[in-house]
């Protein structure tokens, strides 16, 4: 359907034929005249001549340009939104919940273009959103007024990151008494967001008023992300959707705090599903940098769930007060009840302490293991008051051997009951007020047959998180710079109280678990105040006005009062909670069907306008050039020489353009293609990313990156190959074997990269084996850790570090020098994803977050990178010192 904004300019058209006597003539072709001037006057003609007439076509097309000119003054509008012609008000209902963010710009646009309409027609229009405002506002309808005045308050609506309430907007619309007859456009996000929604109601009063329209997305489905469960390293991923007739797949990425991504997991979902899983899986440093998981083309806070310190996996390390086989012996080992407890939330390590403190750690363990003099207690006391939690079990050989590394000093041990008395067993306390076990219910079956006590002292009491009945402390702790010594005063085991063998146990354990690396223990008290909310788009801005707390205790449900994004308090002590959609509403089902006689059309099929006069315009200026070099032409000004130089210049650069491409002719890094499209993706951008890093800041040219195929592809034209291994990566072909020996033997550097080295350690398990059968049949020379003194260290940055994405492992060369490759490692074998560090986007942003070390971490990636191409491109210019006394020598001269 097509609309004239201004249809009185279509009175010019009847005026197309009057040009026709306007345009016809054209001014007669000019001739070339020789000298002298008397053979001039002797051509000269003596007839009068008439002007040539202008050919038919060129004529037409001037009409037609005129014509075009006069249609798209008058600015036809292709494609109106909505039903045939309405009558009375137009009425613009909206969904502008949570569900509305994906496809809002498409709704205001459907929006408009009815109130660009309803103003040709004259028509007042009026706007009602179901959702409530901020602090609760309740929805109200706005006007009648001017279409035109209408618009600027469209413009201005954002969707809201909470769900409509139906009800209260048709207690609006009841209250809006307009008796006149309206046409209702109610974009509708489809979905019965409450088991009593009132949507069949709703559309039932807009369809009593007059005309109804429901517009809603009826091909694209509502998608909500649930928080994550966790199942020992992995975090189990839940996505519901509304049902819809076809299949598909979704992505969910994990980012860091400063938006870098960390990882990827994809659902996929068959016709009909509503429900898909996925897993995700990262190394403990990695996941407990994942800020928010996001899902890929889903602007929307449905799509956004944020992860606080419940979701963070902590490493835990243990270490037994026997020997290590001991510790596990079932049921009676100092460590069997501890790592049952532990493990389903915790990542546990075991080891001796400095092997445990090489890493990042969050708690220590001790089971009933004094500590010993010197560097042991050293490092411990380091631990602790660098932030970390020491958790000690006593029993009989603390007792005896008290430490220094203890919240309270330790009387000898206390027997309850037994052979040397005949008092009953102890059972525990509530929990004091101020301790993180605060709430925790306290089971009457636990008892306490034996535990070592405290010496009595004025702050004793200040230390008790836990006691007995009788008063007895049964946990103590204390402060130690940053972080906290806790002390259980009964073992670890059955042997001294049941207290191992009850869920409180876990509880407790949990509890501390959480409160480490600077967690407030406080949670359980007191009101969150917001600090940062979700708008409708998926994002976090400051919190809107009327923002309210939610209860630390309870469960509190996303609305206008409590929007979802994070809560807490602030301050060093402060924490953080996060505020979910998708912890309490329901999955998405779609809300009941209008009432009959409506007119149903999907967003997706309701073309927003379209204004043609542009686009008319620009057809009438093409043709106007097209007569110019007509004219030009038929004149004789336009030769066909000049327009076959002109073809052949542009053919030239082509062929310029085109040989610039041929990779003998650039230098370009190479990637050997794995066959995933993630990876190969990831090494795409990572090469791409050191190509431009190299680019600026040394004279090295470098052209895009190419991936190859050993024995298919020629890798002679490339310095250096990026080699990811997968850890399904299967032996290489006999072909591609051939390949990469002649690559190196002729001088060509390959880069392995496992991507499971120092932080990144579980990253890609079974990566190790995999090197093993893809390295199977290479000339893999001697390797050993690059060494201070390596070229690979100094070939244009000094570097102490050699670290990727991930940093902390050991990175392999040749050993042994061959001088026929001026003693050049062919191969670099390393862990620590350094492609994902140099990764970038279109817009040169980086892509990964570089663990732990962050921006410098990154640096020092990007400066081996560049090392490596100097290494392959020059070899070991740096540390060949044989000619530098001549070359002095002559300079002294």
């Amino acid at each position: 359907m097509i609309t004239f904004a201004a249809p009185w300019l279509l009175l010019a058209l009847p005026a197309l034929p009057a040009l026709w006597w306007l345009l016809r003539v054209t001014p007669p072709q000019p001739r070339r005249m020789d000298f002298p001037a008397a053979m001039l006057l002797r051509d000269l003609p003596i007839a009068e001549e008439t002007p040539a007439r202008t050919p038919w076509w060129v004529l037409l097309m001037r009409i037609a340009a005129a014509a075009l000119l006069i249609l798209g003054l008058a600015r036809p509008v292709l494609g109106p939104t909505g039903a045939d012609a309405g009558e009375g008000t137009l009425l613009l209902v909206l969904d502008d919940g949570w569900a509305s963010g994906p496809d809002w710009p498409l709704r205001v646009a459907i929006a408009q273009s009815e109130l660009d309409r309803a103003g040709r027609e004259n028509r007042p229009a009026a706007l009602l959103t179901t959702a409530p405002g901020e602090g609760a506002a309740p929805p109200r309808v706005i006007g009648p007024m001017p279409a035109a005045d209408l618009a600027s308050r469209l413009a201005a609506l954002r969707p809201r990151s909470w769900p409509p309430d139906r009800q209260a907007a048709l207690a609006a619309l009841e209250n809006w008494n307009r008796s006149e007859r309206i046409s209702a456009l109610y974009l509708s996000d489809g979905i019965a967001h409450r088991a009593d929604d009132t949507a069949e109601a709703f559309m039932a009063r807009l369809a009593a008023g007059g005309t109804l329209t429901l517009a809603r997305a009826e091909t694209r489905p509502v998608r909500l992300l649930a928080p994550p469960r966790t199942e020992g390293d992995r975090l189990m991923l839940t996505l519901r959707q509304s049902p819809v007739n076809a299949p598909g797949e979704a992505q969910v990425i994990a980012r860091a705090q400063d938006g870098r991504a960390l990882a990827r997991a994809t659902f996929q979902l068959g016709a009909g599903e509503t429900q898909a899983e996925a897993v995700l899986e990262l190394p403990t440093e990695i996941r407990n940098r994942v800020y928010r998981l996001d899902l890929a083309d889903e602007a929307g806070p449905g799509g956004v769930v944020l992860l606080d310190e419940r979701f963070r996996r902590r490493p835990v390390g243990l270490l037994p007060g026997a020997e290590e086989t001991a510790a596990d012996a079932p049921l009676i080992g100092d460590l069997f009840y501890l790592e049952r407890a532990l493990n389903p939330f915790s990542e546990l390590r075991r080891g001796e302490v400095d092997r445990l403190l090489a890493r990042p750690l969050s708690v220590l363990i001790l089971a009933d293991r004094p500590v010993a003099e010197g560097p042991e207690t050293t490092a411990l006391t380091q631990f602790v008051e660098r932030g970390g939690m020491l958790i000690r079990f006593a029993g009989a050989r603390l007792a005896e051997h008290p430490d220094a590394l203890l919240p309270v000093q330790l009387r000898a041990e206390r027997q309850l009951g037994g052979s040397l008395s005949w008092e009953q067993p102890q059972h525990l306390a509530p929990f004091p007020e101020g301790s993180p076990f605060a709430g925790l219910p306290v089971p009457a079956e636990i008892s306490v047959e034996r535990q070592v006590l405290a010496e009595p002292s004025p702050r004793l009491a200040d230390k008790v998180w836990a006691k007995l009945t009788d008063g007895t402390p049964l946990v103590t702790a204390e402060t130690r710079g940053q972080g906290r010594i806790v002390l259980f005063h009964v073992t670890a085991t059955a042997e001294w109280s049941d207290l191992p063998l009850s869920g409180l146990f876990v509880s407790m354990l949990r509890r501390l678990v959480a409160l480490s690396s600077g967690v407030s223990g406080q949670e359980g008290e007191g009101a969150l105040a917001p600090l940062e909310a979700l708008d409708g788009f998926g994002r976090l801005v400051p919190p809107p006005p009327g923002a309210q707390a939610i209860p630390a205790s309870g469960e509190a449900v996303p609305s206008a009062r409590n929007p979802p994004g994070w809560y807490g308090t602030s301050g060093g002590e402060g924490f953080r909670r996060a505020l979910n959609l998708g912890d309490t509403l329901p999955a998405p089902r779609l809300h009941a069907n209008p009432p009959s006689g409506t007119a149903q059309r999907t967003i997706a099929g309701i073309p927003p306008e379209r204004d043609l006069g542009p686009w008319l315009m620009a057809g009438a200026l093409a043709i106007l050039a097209i007569d110019l070099l007509a004219s030009l032409r038929l004149r004789g000004l336009l030769s066909l020489a000049r327009a076959a130089a002109v073809a052949f210049v542009l053919m030239g650069g082509a062929a310029q353009a085109q040989e610039a491409a041929l990779p003998a002719l650039v230098t370009r890094l190479g990637y050997v293609v794995t066959g995933d499209s993630g990876v190969d993706e990831t090494m795409r951008q990572g090469l791409t990313g050191l190509s431009d890093f190299v680019n600026r800041r040394t004279a090295a040219a470098l052209a895009e990156p190419a991936g190859v195929t050993p024995g298919r592809d020629d890798l002679s034209i490339y310095p250096l190959l990026y080699f990811t291994v997968r850890p399904d990566a299967t032996a290489l072909s006999p072909e591609a074997v051939g390949a990469l020996n002649g690559f190196m033997r002729n001088g060509g550097i390959i880069l392995f990269d496992t991507r499971d080295e120092g932080s990144g350690e579980g990253f890609s398990p079974g990566a190790r084996t995999a090197l093993r059968r893809v390295t199977q049949g290479l000339a893999i020379p001697p390797l050993m850790p690059v060494p201070e003194e390596h070229v690979l260290r100094r070939a244009f940055y000094l570097l102490a570090e050699l670290p990727g994405r991930f940093a902390g492992g050991t990175v392999w060369v040749s050993r042994e020098q061959d001088r026929a490759n001026d003693s050049v490692s062919q191969v670099v074998i390393g862990g620590h994803d350094w492609a994902g560090a140099w990764a970038v986007d279109a817009r040169g942003q980086n892509l990964h977050a570089a663990v732990p070390g962050g921006a410098r971490q990154r640096m020092l990636a990007y400066r081996f990178g560049a090392n490596l191409v100097m290494y392959a491109l020059t070899g070991n210019y740096k540390g060949d010192q044989v000619h530098v006394p001549a070359i002095l020598e002559r300079l002294g001269n």
